[in-house]
Formats: structure tokens, C-alpha cells, sequence
């Protein structure tokens, strides 16, 4: 298909500028290579997408194997297993930078986790073709991934018939929450994967930091504060109960007079 639409167009434009023939000739030739260059792309779509969801594990592979011969090259033994420990241990002892680690770990782990969760039940087009997983980055709760629906499925696929819990269990999570990344492409989804609930933590209010610990204990308040420990002398310290049998009085009703009122008014005039 490729190379008959981009020869046939090469073939028409070569056509204006050389002899009909030399135009067809070249036409056919940019379409042959054009048609090579989509149809090597097709084939080795499915093991460059294997190379993007392993490209992180990749890299890091690399940079260890060169840095460590590289390291070995310049130090003696030593110093390169000073440099080592120093490199390991200081993150393994520091707490914020040994938890942002394990962050960015997990990132990579529920990268492939989606992926497996993906082949395993997410249904595919004809072509096979499984979503493309982007990158992903730690959150307070969890990791946040984006993620590249192919053609034949869509965000109501993934909320329907319970996939989203599967997306948890596989992710080793609690919840995933499934929603649109884009406004203006359908494909490009975000998954939002907790693990635990940071506003469950206790936060510890810094207020107290800031009284004085030489206030003392006669010190006025604010005027827009109560007063404490106010003490009224005509009220008794312990609360007065009444009993329940006591009997309420009841107020007494004002009969209708039949007489005439001071101001004139005669209640029988109207009977």
C-alpha cells in the first residue's frame, strides 16, 4: 500500500521535472524505500517496545557495569570498594533518600506489573496490539503511570467488569483510579496506584514551638479570649437537680370577659 501511494505520487512530481519514463523509474525507487523503511518499522515495533518497557533497567545496567570498570581502572581495589560501600551504604542509612529510592523502584516495578496485568486480560485488536506503557513517577500515595490505549480498546473497557480491582491485585496496590490524561487524545490515560493513605499519618502541629517557656502563669490573655477560671459567687459550685416527682405548677388561663374593656371594647357585641 505504502509503495504504490508514494510512488505513484513521486512518479507524477519526478514526471514535471524529468523524462515521463526517468519519472516512473524514480517514483518506483522512493516508493520501494519507503515502503522497506514502514514495513522494517512494523516488524521491529514489537522489539522496540520491549527495549522502551526495559529502557530504564537497561541504562541502569550499563552505567553499573562501565562505572564499576571504570572505577576499578582508576582506584585500586580498596578505594573501589570504599567508593562502593559509600554509594550503597549512605542511601541505605539516610531515611528520606533511602525512601525516594524505593519510590522510584516501585515506579519501575508497576511498570511491568501493568504490562503482564495488560497481556494477561486486557482484551486486543486484531493486531495484538497491547497498550504502550510511558513513563511513570512517585506520588504521596503511591506512583502515577500514563499509559497509550491502542486501537480497540478504551477507559470504559478498563472500568468495566471489575478491571480496575485486577489492576490493583496485580500492581500489589490498594486502589487504582483510571481517568483521562488529555483533553484532546482519548488514548493517553492516567493511572493513579495507592498504596497508603498520607493524610492518615499523625502531623505533629509546630504551634507549641513558639510559646515561650518563661510565660508566666498570671500572663493576660487576649482580649478576644474567654476568661479562665471564672468564679461567680451567687452561683453554686455543684448544679441544682429537681426531682423528677416534683410537680411543675401550671399557669393559670385568663378567661374571656364578658364585661366591657377600659378602652371600650365589648367581647358580647360580636356574639
Amino acid at each position: 500500500m505504502t509503495l504504490g501511494v508514494v510512488g505513484l505520487l513521486s512518479a507524477t512530481v519526478a514526471s514535471h521535472y524529468l523524462h515521463p519514463i526517468v519519472g516512473i523509474v524514480v517514483g518506483v525507487l522512493v516508493g520501494a524505500l519507503v515502503g522497506a523503511a514502514v514495513f522494517a518499522s512494523i516488524v521491529a515495533w514489537p522489539v522496540v517496545r520491549v527495549f522502551w518497557h526495559w529502557l530504564p533497567e537497561i541504562l541502569l545496567g550499563l552505567v553499573l557495569v562501565y562505572g564499576w570498570q571504570a572505577l576499578m581502572q582508576s582506584t585500586p581495589l580498596w578505594g573501589s570498594l570504599l567508593v562502593v560501600g559509600l554509594v550503597v551504604g549512605v542511601p541505605a542509612a539516610v531515611g528520606p533518600v533511602r525512601r525516594r529510592i524505593l519510590a522510584w523502584t516501585w515506579c519501575l516495578i508497576v511498570r511491568h506489573r501493568l504490562r503482564l496485568c495488560f497481556a494477561a486480560f486486557i482484551a486486543t485488536n486484531r493486531h495484538g496490539s497491547l497498550p504502550l506503557i510511558l513513563p511513570a513517577r512517585p506520588t504521596p500515595a503511591g506512583e502515577r503511570v500514563w499509559v497509550w490505549l491502542r486501537p480497540g480498546l478504551s477507559l470504559k473497557d478498563l472500568e468495566a467488569d471489575g478491571q480496575v480491582q485486577k489492576l490493583a491485585v496485580a500492581c500489589w496496590a490498594n486502589e487504582v483510579r483510571v481517568m483521562r490524561a488529555s483533553r484532546r487524545y482519548a488514548a493517553l490515560i492516567r493511572l493513579d496506584i495507592t498504596r497508603r493513605e498520607p493524610l492518615a499519618d499523625t502531623i505533629v502541629s509546630p504551634l507549641p514551638d513558639y510559646v515561650p517557656t518563661d510565660m508566666p502563669a498570671n500572663a493576660p490573655t487576649s482580649p478576644g479570649l474567654p476568661p479562665v477560671g471564672l468564679d461567680l459567687p451567687d452561683v453554686p459550685d455543684e448544679p441544682v437537680t429537681v426531682p423528677a416527682d416534683t410537680v411543675r405548677p401550671r399557669k393559670p388561663r385568663n378567661p374571656v370577659s364578658s364585661t366591657t374593656s377600659p378602652d371600650g371594647f365589648d367581647p358580647s357585641d360580636y356574639a
